[in-house]
């Protein structure tokens, strides 16, 4: 379906999914469809945010070495 959609694309067809869920005039059938195509969007939208914390997850040093990357909280 969606694999070559943006991750900007994809939200905004969920939200949109969403929007017409909530508004509830929408047949049992088509919501169930409607429904199904949110949770591919949601799936999507997941894998696109676990492969971008992947890569900020390591972060190249001066020599060109990946380092992971650590966040420290100020004392």
């Amino acid at each position: 379906m969606a694999d070559s959609l943006t991750f900007e694309e994809a939200m905004v067809q969920l939200e949109d999914i969403v929007r017409k869920l909530e508004e509830g005039d929408v047949p049992l059938e088509e919501a169930i469809s409607i429904y199904k195509q949110g949770m591919e969007l949601s799936k999507l939208l997941h894998g696109k945010l676990k492969n971008v914390e992947e890569q900020l997850a390591k972060i190249m040093s001066e020599v060109g070495e990946e380092q992971d990357f650590e966040i420290r909280e100020e004392e």
